[in-house]
């Protein structure tokens, strides 16, 4: 049976009791569902940035979904130079943001061509970068590679929410429905002498994970009911040290709010199921940004 929501909350308080043990001056600022803010020595780059927080009704009814600029402020600030906004696909819930906070600091976004497609919608054509697979991007203190990937089938275990590329002609037609997923992607980041690898969603390509071993696993969660054999297919090709569960927090609750979880995500069964695979990985978890409880 899934634990209820009450057990998720538990389990996510006994996660974060557990150390991550960063380099010195490597900070990880979870920002909510995929999203983090990376710095290193005050330069940051931004992965999966989502705080502006699409309504429920706005997907329900078709309304246009739009950075919010506000929340953008209160939740995704940065404390020095942005070196990147890193996207692993282009669904609302990772990639709405995305274009406000690159031109906010006029940092180039990365990712496939359905974000190149979102960036010019916006007016930013010459802020977006489509990444070449596997190939180095050095971004400041930060060394990234984009791995193939792929997005698990939630529906029904048969096939891909909003899938295709983004292919919206104008801003006022971008609902939520219109963030089609597009290419998906791996982040592999190389910075202060570890490497942290980003898949916000649970599903990988087998044969592209090939650049040895990680230290740090940020690791979406919430698909991987539906996805064979998930942990046993992906752990032993990173042999992380460290996996942080993402993707598992309610991403139609607006940050600030009492946190809430995605239905049936089932938090605390995640240490027992990498345990299985790789009883010598620790499971740990991140305060949300917001602070909320």
């Amino acid at each position: 049976m899934p634990a209820p929501a009450t057990d998720d909350a538990q389990a996510l308080r006994e996660l974060e009791a557990v150390p991550l043990d960063l380099p010195p001056g490597l900070e990880l600022s979870w920002l909510g569902v995929s999203g983090y803010r990376l710095t290193y020595e005050g330069v940051s780059v931004f992965i999966d940035p989502y705080v502006s927080r699409v309504p429920l009704r706005s997907l329900l009814l078709r309304r246009v979904a739009m950075p919010d600029e506000r929340m953008i402020d209160r939740f995704a600030a940065a404390p020095g130079p942005v070196a990147g906004v890193l996207v692993g696909h282009t669904h609302f819930d990772h990639a709405v943001d995305a274009p406000a906070i690159a031109r906010r600091h006029r940092a180039r976004a990365y990712g496939s061509p359905s974000l190149a497609h979102l960036m010019r919608l916006h007016g930013l054509g010459e802020l977006a970068v489509e990444v070449v697979p596997h190939q180095p991007y050095e971004l400041g203190p930060f060394v990234v590679r984009f791995v193939p990937s792929r997005h698990s089938k939630l529906l029904f275990g048969r096939r891909v929410p909003m899938d295709g590329e983004l292919t919206c002609d104008h801003l006022d037609a971008l609902a939520p429905g219109a963030y089609r997923c597009g290419a998906v992607w791996g982040i592999r980041i190389d910075v202060a002498g570890i490497v942290l690898y980003h898949q916000g969603s649970a599903d990988l390509d087998d044969a592209q994970l090939r650049d040895g071993p990680v230290d740090v696993f940020l690791a979406g969660v919430a698909g991987r009911s539906v996805t064979p054999r998930y942990w046993e297919r992906i752990l032993p090709r990173l042999d992380p040290r460290i996996v942080v569960p993402t993707h598992y927090d309610n991403f139609f609750s607006p940050l600030g709010r009492r946190q809430d979880f995605v239905r049936r995500v089932n938090l605390g069964a995640v240490p027992g199921e990498v345990a299985a695979v790789s009883a010598d990985v620790r499971v740990a978890a991140l305060p949300r940004v917001d602070g909320a409880r």
